[in-house]
């Protein structure tokens, strides 16, 4: 695989991202669509343009454009028209709740909607690798949906849940795109390759206008977008790689999975609605820690980028070596989380600081 089939779209989709930026802030300042904190938010900023993920994905379309015609990768047009109306169908919901902040359930029915469309063009978990004996398992059809659905979903919505923080949920999505592109180069699947190194490009391209402080949001636009790309991107690597096909997404999507389940447990604990806010995530405690909103950014990407290490470097594990390995991870991974006080099931926690400095993008909690 050539570096200009790569270089090139990763160039064009971070150029064409970062200059739609201030046009599409422009854009939702005029239509009224900004940032207006709740009592909840971390910091009280408010009247920050959302939408971001159209310029994001502005960058991705161009980078894939370019990618498409340097690689020149076999893909039908069914997978190929499967992934970009899916993308539009997750785009208008995003536009539409941070135009008029949409309902849970509407919001959810329309990712479940994006995910049936991309399920259709074969986007799906079609199999189970055992990581010991290495043996493949096919899963029964209707496995296969809800299995898919819950995946694309979950991933989709763990991205908008840590989109706490100025350039947090851009910075961790770019991380995580680019351990995604790399398992896809080391398996030579050009098309997956062209839809890493597009939506790497877009995340980056945007970053620096999303960096603390923020001067423009991705809003659900664009963290559902991220999100439901990296859904289908791992898809897309878990159909093509046979070791751990599993356990390698896994661990490099780990961070924003850990928060949602955690979230989720949390809620459910106390009674609560699963779509309900409070300020126990992860980037919540690292706030609290951290002492500035910069800094809380910049260690939840280094807990990431450590993740996307070990993801890497699971795909040349085998047999009882990676059963063994994983154990570890996980050890570390629950002592990680005791350490950040992310483990209390309680609703809110009076240690997060209630007025932290400017530098958080609370809109999605």
């Amino acid at each position: 695989m050539e570096a200009a089939g790569i270089l090139i779209p990763l160039i064009v989709a971070g150029a064409v991202a970062a200059l739609l930026a201030l046009p599409v802030a422009g854009l939702a300042t005029k239509l009224d669509v900004v940032d207006r904190p709740s009592e909840r938010s971390v910091a009280h900023r408010s009247n920050i343009p959302l939408l971001g993920g159209l310029a994001v994905a502005g960058g991705f379309a161009a980078g894939l454009a370019a990618g498409l015609w340097l690689l020149a990768p076999e893909v039908s047009i069914s997978h190929l028209g499967g992934m970009a109306v899916g993308c539009i169908v997750i785009l208008a919901v995003g536009v539409w709740d941070d135009h008029t902040d949409l309902s849970p359930w509407a919001k959810l029915a329309g990712q479940i909607a994006a995910a049936v469309v991309a399920i259709s063009a074969g986007f799906q978990m079609g199999h189970i690798t055992e990581p010991v004996s290495r043996q493949t398992i096919f899963l029964p059809e209707p496995v296969v949906w809800i299995a898919s659905i819950f995946w694309i979903v979950g991933i989709t919505n763990a991205m908008n849940l840590i989109d706490g923080l100025d350039g947090l949920a851009t910075g961790v999505g770019a991380i995580i795109c680019a351990t995604l592109t790399v398992i896809l180069v080391q398996a030579g699947q050009p098309f997956g390759v062209c839809l890493g190194v597009a939506l790497l490009g877009g995340l980056l391209g945007f970053l620096p206008h999303n960096f603390p402080p923020a001067r423009i949001f991705l809003g659900d636009t664009g963290a559902l977008f991220m999100g439901y790309m990296l859904a289908l991107l791992s898809l897309e690597g878990y159909r093509q790689v046979t070791v751990i096909t599993f356990v390698v997404p896994l661990l490099a999507l780990a961070i924003p999975l850990l928060d949602t389940a955690l979230s989720i447990l949390r809620r459910a604990r106390t009674g609560q609605s699963p779509f309900s806010a409070d300020r126990m995530h992860i980037h919540h405690r690292l706030l609290a820690t951290q002492g500035s909103p910069r800094a809380a950014v910049l260690q939840f990407y280094f807990l990431t980028a450590c993740f996307s290490l070990i993801a890497v470097s699971f795909t040349d594990l085998e047999g009882y070596v990676a059963a063994a390995c994983l154990i570890v991870v996980l050890i570390l991974t629950l002592r990680m989380l005791v350490n950040l006080g992310v483990l209390s099931f309680a609703a809110n926690d009076d240690s997060t600081p209630p007025d932290a400095p400017p530098g958080a993008e609370e809109k999605n909690t």
